[in-house]
């Protein structure tokens, strides 16, 4: 192709590029960050109303919206985790090293855990959260879900295909999509056909969520209204300490743990970091979901600059097993202000299984959103009372936006780090990506490179 021709062929991509969107995009009239805004200010004021006037019927409809919403959210989560799990490791297939890029991913989720649970400890030591709450073991109740080990160990495998489906189960989901996935990979060409359908079904999926996703901000008014209809603005009051806690531990590990990360081992700007994950970052606090951003998460990260192909492993791994708030921080710290109101001793050997837990069995938490099974994980090791759990359910979704979101900082973080280590970084795209809202960033194109992941250095 001539000079002449390849000028004009630039030029026309530039044109296409600045030319807008056709149809009519929300977004442009008024930004996604705008609308959860206005969702939590107006479900805030309609359920104080509610609750101030005592009026039943408007608490009824911001409950069903909230339930709507997660409902939808639940419709798709199943078959999207099985067809990414699925498809992430058939692409390992593509990839170079793929034992050892998955060896260093484990090793990272790890790492990056333990240190976001010792931050948690500490705050918790720091602060006693349970202190002079008002609280007391009569307001607790037990919940309608416990973990244990043995439920953990022997939950696994399914005993049928449906239900996991049926009952959100992801850790089965994730086990059979698992086997599937390597048993495709030992299939080879015969396995193509069923590939390119997976792959279909999947990007399909992915669309659909999406259309749940951008009802956010009406779920996210159905969801705090309900809240504070139900349980009023003096419950926060109680849990003003363990709620600063969980914030101030997540910011930590955020925007303290992780860029200190990227410039000493990645050797990266965190500040880029930021602007090519702050869409995604944006959507889980919102949406309160790690596996519904799941396809957000991806495409920032592949925008950061990590292979498309080893992006398209780490990070659905990431999103059913990689979860420093939900898994970390919030256990260390909720089991510290459960023992303070059930006036239970704590120990060092105590918080050693603390972070035991947090780090081995953090694939508990997999699912859409709350971190009641991690919990009740955490709390039966300890042989701390199940109540507990009840003590916390009210204040759970203030919580869990923070959490989520930092359990998606860490699921795009981690596919960074390795990659750099591993020299596959495409530090050019990295250093070039820029701040974007939540839609172009969701609905861009991935890049059109397939080429294998290059060997590591």
């Amino acid at each position: 192709m001539s000079s002449a021709s390849s000028a004009t062929s630039a030029s026309s991509a530039t044109d296409q590029e600045k030319q807008p969107k056709s149809g009519f995009s929300i977004s442009s009239k008024f930004p996604f960050w705008a609308q959860i805004i206005a969702g939590l200010v107006l479900g805030g004021l309609l359920g104080w109303l509610a609750r101030s006037q005592d009026i039943g019927w408007l608490k009824e409809t911001l409950g069903q919206i909230g339930d709507i919403f997660v409902q939808l959210l639940k419709l798709a989560v199943a078959p999207l985790v099985f067809f990414a799990i699925l498809v992430s490791i058939t692409n390992l297939r593509k990839v170079n090293n793929a034992a050892r890029l998955a060896t260093r991913t484990l090793l990272w989720f790890m790492i990056t855990s333990l240190i976001a649970v010792a931050i948690g400890l500490a705050i918790g030591l720091l602060t006693d959260p349970g202190s002079g709450t008002g609280l007391t073991p009569k307001d607790g109740k037990l919940p309608k879900h416990t973990g244990s080990w043995l439920d953990f160990l022997t939950g696994i495998i399914p005993t049928d295909v449906v239900t996991p489906f049926t009952e959100l189960n992801v850790l089965q989901i994730v086990f059979m999509a698992a086997v599937a996935g390597i048993a495709l990979l030992q299939l080879g060409e015969k396995a193509k056909p069923i590939l390119t359908l997976s792959e279909a079904v999947l990007e399909l999926l992915q669309k659909a969520l999406w259309w749940v996703i951008r009802l956010a901000p009406l779920g996210t008014l159905g969801l705090i209204g309900f809240a504070i209809a139900d349980y009023g603005w003096d419950l926060i009051g109680k849990y003003a300490t363990f709620t600063a806690d969980v914030y101030i531990g997540c910011a930590l590990v955020m925007f303290g743990v992780y860029p200190v990360l990227l410039a000493t081992v990645a050797k990266v700007n965190p500040l880029q970091f930021f602007k090519g994950a702050w869409p995604a970052i944006q959507l889980a606090f919102v949406s309160r979901s790690s596996v519904g951003t799941m396809p957000l998460t991806q495409k920032v990260t592949e925008r950061l600059g990590v292979p498309k192909e080893y992006a398209s492993f780490a990070v659905p791994f990431g999103s059913t097993t990689k979860m420093d708030g939900c898994a970390a921080i919030y256990p260390a710290l909720a089991a510290i202000f459960i023992a303070q109101i059930f006036d239970v001793h704590l120990g060092f050997d105590d918080y050693v299984l603390i972070a035991f837990v947090s780090v081995i069995g953090s694939a508990a938490t997999a699912g859409l959103t709350g971190a009641t099974v991690m919990l009740t994980l955490t709390l039966s090791t300890l042989g701390l009372p199940l109540e507990g759990v009840g003590l916390l359910m009210a204040i759970d979704p203030v919580l869990d936006m923070m959490r989520t979101a930092t359990n998606v900082a860490g699921q795009a973080l981690v596919p960074v780090i390795v990659s750099a280590r591993e020299k596959i970084l495409d530090r050019d795209a990295f250093d070039s990506v820029h701040l974007s809202p939540v839609d172009d960033t969701y609905e861009s194109r991935t890049r059109e490179d397939q080429s294998p992941v290059p060997a590591a250095a």
